[in-house]
Parts: C-alpha cells; structure tokens; sequence
C-alpha cells in the first residue's frame, strides 16, 4: 500500500505555560476595602468594642487599612492586632510546617465583636485555626469574617460575612493577592496552565 513504509512525525506532549489575568486592580481593592469597612460599620451600628485581627501576612495589612476607612468614616481608632495560625492548622502534614509569624494582640478581645480579616477564602481551613487561636486569648462576644476574595471550594461550613469579591475558580487555578505593602502594587490575579499545543475547542 502506497505510503505504507512512511515514517510517523512523533507526536508533541503539551507544553505547560503559566499564564496570568488580572481580577482586580488597585482601584479595585481600594474600593473593596472601603466597601467592607461600610458594611462593618453598618452592621456594628458603629465602632464601639470592634476589634480588628488580620491573619499574616495579607491579612495584617488589609486589617490596617480597615481600620484607618474608619477611623475616617467613623472618628474612632479601631485597636487591630496580627494573628498567626500556623501551629493551630489541621492540615500540617500535608502543608509542612511554614514559618512562623509573630502574633500580637495587646488588647483584650474578652466581650469584644473581633472582623478576623484575611486575604482570599479558600477551603475554611485557615479561618478555622484563626478562631481555636482566638479563643486561647479570650472568648469574644462575636467573631466575624471579612475577606477580599472568595473563590470558593470550601471544605467546612465558613463563610465570610464581608467580602470584597466572588470569584469562582477551578481547583486547578491559583490566585495571587499582592499588595503594596509586601509587593509593591495592589493587584488580584488568577494564575493558570495555558497548555501550548493541545487542542482547543472552537
């Protein structure tokens, strides 16, 4: 048969590149923070016995910025402390142990409302350890949940009662969170594989 003896082109594996689009800009999350900080207000009816507690390390920082939008709103210097959950992680053997960052809450949070705020809600897992952390300094009277992004995929029952934005992601994807302080740019993106060669649907 004509052809027969022609010599098969091996066929290309895929090649794996990661790609990057941007969810939120600057303004983005300048204006999701300010959000959040209204809604807390509102639902606090105020300031009075707020307590502001970011999870290292994005959530430190977006805690502050919380408190500084109402401080302006609202005249009142909100205390906000830093937790770190690492020793209090379910997930340890699977995750390994990562470095551990200083916890600092020099107020006390006994009878107090706590806005634990973190960066991106994910599985629950993080949030969890947050509050068993909580309560080894106090038993405040509420605590609540504000976060800048939820990307769901959530492996126990939490859920945020400030969030900044949903976005509903693939288990594949990654989202990356970087802020000024700690990356020089305020800025949400989703990071995945875009696979060169394969074939893609029209």
């Amino acid at each position: 048969m004509a052809g027969s003896n022609a010599v098969r082109q091996p066929v290309k594996a895929p090649v794996k590149r990661m790609q990057e689009r941007q969810i939120m800009n600057q303004e983005d999350v300048r204006r999701a923070m300010t959000r959040v900080a209204h809604e807390i207000l509102e639902r606090n009816r105020g300031a009075e016995d707020l307590v502001i507690v970011g999870i290292h390390t994005r959530g430190v920082h977006l805690a502050h910025r919380i408190a500084a939008n109402l401080a302006e709103f609202e005249g009142v210097n909100v205390p906000v402390a830093s937790l770190d959950v690492s020793l209090y992680r379910d997930d340890l053997r699977v995750r390994g142990q990562s470095k551990v960052q200083p916890t600092d809450i020099p107020m006390g949070i006994q009878g107090k409302r706590v806005v634990l705020v973190d960066d991106v809600l994910y599985t629950g897992r993080t949030v969890r350890a947050a509050m068993d952390a909580l309560v080894d300094f106090g038993r405040p009277q509420q605590i609540q949940l504000a976060i800048l992004l939820d990307r769901g995929h959530r492996e126990l029952p939490i859920r945020a009662d400030y969030v900044g934005q949903n976005l509903p992601t693939s288990i594949e994807e990654r989202v990356m969170v970087r802020l000024l302080e700690t990356d020089g740019a305020d800025e949400v993106a989703l990071i995945f594989d875009d696979k060169i060669g394969a074939k893609r649907d029209s």
